[in-house]
């Protein structure tokens, strides 16, 4: 178990000049509305109430930085970054319209990006999901792919489903989907694996 020795919220940005200047490596969460992001991120970082949840669809609208201490030598300190929900139709075109470029910006451009966490809903993927796993593999990046939600799937229905996710994506192994509940926290130390295997890869290139 990663031991967190702190997890703090740092800003929320509208414009790439606000993104942080202090080069920690950076890990993005992305997904689709009400995906359960928030949630995740709370869970993994066992910090209640980092990551504001809320009911309404779309709520996110900035690019938002968490900064994160552990124990781990490898994963000392780095920013997990939380990007706006994708596919929610009410949010007005303006708001989406500014969206696009900040974040097409950052996937481009920044340096710091170690890797990108790709939420699916387990319970069905969206043919948004797939758009964005093939655009942000035309950007240069490999998605990391997380089923969210599992616990509301039973025992037969879980490997039924991950066996789907895996062909939509046209990805093999048991490691290519991490399967995660946020309520009972299965999947968290599978994700830490990832997020090392991130920082591993970074330092070897």
């Amino acid at each position: 178990m990663t031991r967190i020795f702190n997890a703090e919220f740092i800003r929320s940005c509208w414009q790439a000049e606000q993104f942080p200047r202090d080069r920690l490596p950076e890990v993005a969460f992305v997904g689709r509305s009400n995906v359960g992001k928030s949630l995740l991120i709370n869970s993994l970082l066992q910090w209640k109430g980092l990551a504001k949840v809320s009911r309404t669809p779309g709520k996110t609208r900035s690019i938002n930085f968490f900064r994160v201490s552990t124990a781990d030598p490898l994963v000392r300190r780095f920013y997990v970054v939380d990007f706006p929900g994708y596919g929610y139709a009410k949010v007005a075109k303006s708001v989406r319209a500014q969206w696009g470029p900040i974040i097409e910006q950052y996937l481009r451009t920044r340096s710091e990006l170690l890797g990108v966490l790709l939420l699916v809903d387990s319970r069905g993927v969206s043919p948004l999901d797939r758009e964005t796993w093939e655009w942000l593999r035309t950007l240069g990046l490999e998605p990391v792919l997380v089923a969210t939600k599992i616990d509301k799937l039973t025992r037969s229905e879980r490997r039924g489903t991950l066996t789907m996710i895996r062909e939509i994506f046209d990805v093999t192994g048991d490691e290519a989907v991490i399967p995660y509940s946020s309520v009972t926290h299965d999947g968290r130390e599978e994700l830490w694996r990832a997020i090392r295997k991130m920082f591993v890869t970074h330092n070897a290139s």
